[in-house]
C-alpha cells in the first residue's frame, strides 16, 4: 500500500484531461517540510480532482467538426488578412506624373495584370470559390440524372428564369444604392479632413501673423500643437496608428507623456492650444479671433467620430449580403436548361462581378483608410515650419521697403519727382 504522504504530479499540466496519467512520487525531505500536515495534502488531492474533471481541449482531441470547421477557414482568414494588410496600407496624395500614369491609355493592361496584387479581388476568392463550387455539384448532378446514373425518383434541378428577370432590377438597385450610400461617407470623410487641414493653416498663419516677438517661446510652442493635432486626430481614428512615434518630433517628451496619458488624444491636445492662448499677451480682439478656430477642430473631431462609429444601417447591408448569396446559390438551376455546364464559368464570372461592386461599397464605408491622412499631416507640417522659417525673411524685406519709402521723400517733406 502506498504511504499516504506519497505525492501525486501531473506529467503534462497544459495537457490534462480525463485521460491524464499520474505518476506516484516519494516526496524528498525538502517535500516533506514544505508539506507538514494532512491540510495540505487534502488541498492538493482536491486541487487534482478538479484538474481531472475541467479537461482543456487541444489539437489532440479536438473533435471532427471543429478540425473542419478549421480547414474551411484557411481561405477566408487569409483573405481576410490580405483585407486588413492593405486597410493599414499607407496612401500618397497624386502628383502630376501620378495623373498621367491614372489616365494613360495602357491603364486597362496594367489594371489586368496587376489583379493578383488587388486586395479587393483577393478577399473575393471566398465567396467566388464557394458558389463555383455550388454550381459544380448541382451540375454533375444534373447530368448524373439526365445519363440515368441516378434512380428515376431523381429530379433534374431546373426552374423557370422569369423570376430572375424579375428580380434582377432590384438587385441592381440594391448594389447601386449600397455602393453610392459609402461613397457619400468617404466624400463626407474627405471633406472633413479638408477643412481640419485648411483650418490649420489659418490658424497657424494668423498666430505667426498676431503674436508679438516677447511671447516667442509661447508662440513656438503653440505653433508645434497646431501641427500636433491633425497627426493626433488621425492616428484617433485610424486603428493600429502609433501615435507616439508620429508625434515625438512635434512635442516635447512631457508634453507627449501628458497626450498619451489621457483617453481624448485630439482634445487634450486642443487643451494645450487654449491653455497657450490665454498665456499669450494679446489683445481681447485678437484673443477671440484666434480662440474662434478652435471650432473648426471641434467639427472635424465630431465628423471623423460620427462616420467612424456610425455605419450604414446594419439592416441594409444584411439585406444586400443576403440578396448575392440567395442569387448565386440558385443561380445554377435557373441558367441549367439554357447552359447546362456553361452555369460553372456563368457562376464564376457572375459572383466576381457583383461581390466586387458589394467589397468596393465596404470598404469606402469606412473613409479615413482610403485618404492620404499620413502625408496630408506632412503636407501641414511642411507648409507651417516654412511660413515660420518665411515671417523672418518677410519682415526684413517689408522694412527695407519701408526705410527705402522714406529715403525717396524730400527734406521738406514732399515726394521727389
Amino acid at each position: 500500500m502506498t504511504n499516504s504522504r506519497t505525492l501525486f504530479s501531473i506529467q503534462s499540466p497544459t495537457n490534462a484531461s480525463f485521460s491524464s496519467h499520474f505518476t506516484l512520487k516519494t516526496p524528498s525531505k525538502l517535500q516533506q517540510q514544505s508539506f507538514p500536515s494532512k491540510l495540505n495534502f487534502k488541498k492538493l488531492r482536491f486541487s487534482t480532482f478538479k484538474v481531472r474533471c475541467c479537461p482543456q481541449q487541444t489539437p489532440q482531441n479536438q473533435n471532427p467538426t471543429s478540425a473542419l470547421i478549421s480547414i474551411l477557414r484557411i481561405i477566408p482568414d487569409w483573405a481576410d488578412r490580405i483585407q486588413e494588410g492593405g486597410m493599414k496600407k499607407k496612401r500618397s496624395l497624386y502628383t502630376h506624373e501620378s495623373w498621367m500614369q491614372h489616365r494613360s491609355s495602357l491603364r486597362h493592361v496594367r489594371h489586368l495584370f496587376s489583379s493578383l496584387n488587388s486586395r479587393v479581388i483577393l478577399s473575393l476568392v471566398p465567396p467566388v470559390i464557394a458558389f463555383t463550387s455550388v454550381a459544380v455539384v448541382i451540375a454533375s448532378y444534373n447530368s448524373a440524372v439526365s445519363m440515368h446514373w441516378l434512380p428515376e425518383l431523381f429530379p433534374v434541378l431546373r426552374a423557370s428564369p422569369l423570376p430572375y428577370q424579375l428580380t434582377a432590377p432590384a438587385l441592381a438597385l440594391l448594389l447601386v444604392f449600397r455602393t453610392e450610400a459609402s461613397y457619400s461617407r468617404f466624400e463626407t470623410g474627405k471633406k472633413a479632413w479638408t477643412k481640419v487641414i485648411a483650418g490649420t493653416n489659418d490658424f497657424a498663419r494668423q498666430v505667426i501673423a498676431c503674436v508679438d516677438k516677447s511671447d516667442a517661446v509661447l508662440k513656438a510652442a503653440l505653433l508645434q500643437y497646431i501641427m500636433a493635432f491633425p497627426v493626433a486626430l488621425k492616428c484617433h481614428i485610424t486603428y493600429g496608428s502609433d501615435i507616439a512615434s508620429d508625434l515625438k518630433n512635434l512635442l516635447e517628451a512631457d508634453d507627449l507623456a501628458v497626450v498619451l496619458s489621457s483617453k481624448h488624444r485630439p482634445r487634450c491636445i486642443i487643451g494645450f492650444i487654449s491653455q497657450c492662448l490665454q498665456s499669450l499677451h494679446l489683445e481681447g480682439t485678437k484673443l477671440t479671433q484666434l480662440e474662434s478656430k478652435i471650432s473648426c477642430f471641434h467639427e472635424g473631431i465630431g465628423v471623423c467620430e460620427q462616420l467612424a462609429g456610425i455605419p450604414i444601417p446594419l439592416s441594409y447591408t444584411r439585406l444586400t449580403s443576403r440578396f448575392l448569396v440567395l442569387w448565386h446559390l440558385t443561380l445554377p438551376i435557373i441558367l441549367w436548361d439554357d447552359c447546362h455546364w456553361i452555369v460553372v464559368p456563368a457562376t464564376f464570372i457572375s459572383a466576381a462581378s457583383l461581390f466586387c461592386i458589394e467589397e468596393v461599397g465596404v470598404l469606402i464605408e469606412e473613409p479615413f483608410p482610403m485618404l492620404a491622412l499620413d502625408e496630408l499631416c506632412q503636407l501641414v507640417r511642411d507648409n507651417i515650419q516654412e511660413a515660420m522659417a518665411n515671417e523672418k525673411k518677410i519682415q526684413e524685406r517689408l522694412s527695407a521697403k519701408r526705410k527705402r519709402r522714406f529715403s525717396e521723400h524730400s527734406q521738406n517733406g514732399w515726394p521727389t519727382s
